[in-house]
């Protein structure tokens, strides 16, 4: 199973672009209306540009209203699409401990610790072929745990020293990456003792993303996770 956020991404872009840029124009014509005094030029550039604002939003709230959560089994794909190319990413298995490291210095959680590794793969079957095979520096990402209540969890505070002790080397989501390549980025939360059935969201962190239509960051858009394995135990790791 697959998810992608949003879906025909290059027409979403397009739309946004061209709504700013004849919002732009119309702009415009109000400042020459009221420099030529003319009546008929201001009000009519401000309500077309009431009117087009007005259906952006509307197609932006009815594309989120119509939309359901979704949580990715395993082995499902989020993909993110840009204009030319798609990022996939999955989880690529995950474990719990209450403590990690050697008997003398273990880091210790609050709870348990939850490490999740998650893949990210530059699919070349969605570029065109003059596009060539130039590395991309994928867009920002942020990621978070939700717990049973939906409550977010960020990543924790020990994360480097948790990975060290695991021997674990984890890749920024940001590496730069090319077509058909992939990398793996490993995260830790702490959580408590009593969560049961975490789930991942991974999602963009780019401020626009909110006027994108269908995106997940729109407002009122439900969100697209990832469920992690059923079989997390809690131990103690070395």
């Amino acid at each position: 199973m697959n998810a992608y956020t949003p879906p025909l991404a290059p027409v979403v872009v397009l739309a946004l672009l061209a709504t700013a840029g004849l919002l732009c124009l119309l702009l415009l014509a109000l400042l020459i209306g009221f420099w030529r005094k003319s009546r008929v030029l201001r009000l009519g550039s401000l309500l077309a540009a009431l009117l087009l604002v007005t259906v952006y939003a509307g197609m932006l709230l009815w594309f989120s209203l119509s939309t359901r959560e979704v949580v990715l089994p395993e082995g499902g794909k989020k993909y993110f699409c840009e204009i030319d190319c798609h990022i996939a990413y999955s989880v690529q298995g995950a474990m719990m401990a209450a403590n990690v490291g050697g008997e003398l210095q273990p880091v210790a959680s609050n709870g348990n610790f939850v490490v999740v590794g998650v893949k990210s793969r530059f699919d070349p079957a969605t570029i065109s072929p003059r596009r060539g095979d130039g590395p991309l520096i994928p867009n920002r990402r942020q990621i978070a745990l939700v717990d049973e209540s939906g409550r977010s969890i960020a990543p924790s505070g020990k994360q480097e020293r948790v990975l060290h002790e695991l021997h674990l080397h984890s890749t920024p989501l940001t590496a730069a990456i090319r077509p058909g390549e992939s990398y793996v980025s490993y995260f830790v939360f702490e959580v408590p003792s009593s969560t049961v059935n975490p789930k991942l969201l991974l999602t963009s962190k780019d401020e626009e993303t909110v006027l994108l239509w269908g995106h997940e960051n729109s407002y009122f858009h439900k969100k697209i996770y990832f469920a992690l394995p059923q079989d997390l135990r809690s131990v103690t790791l070395r």
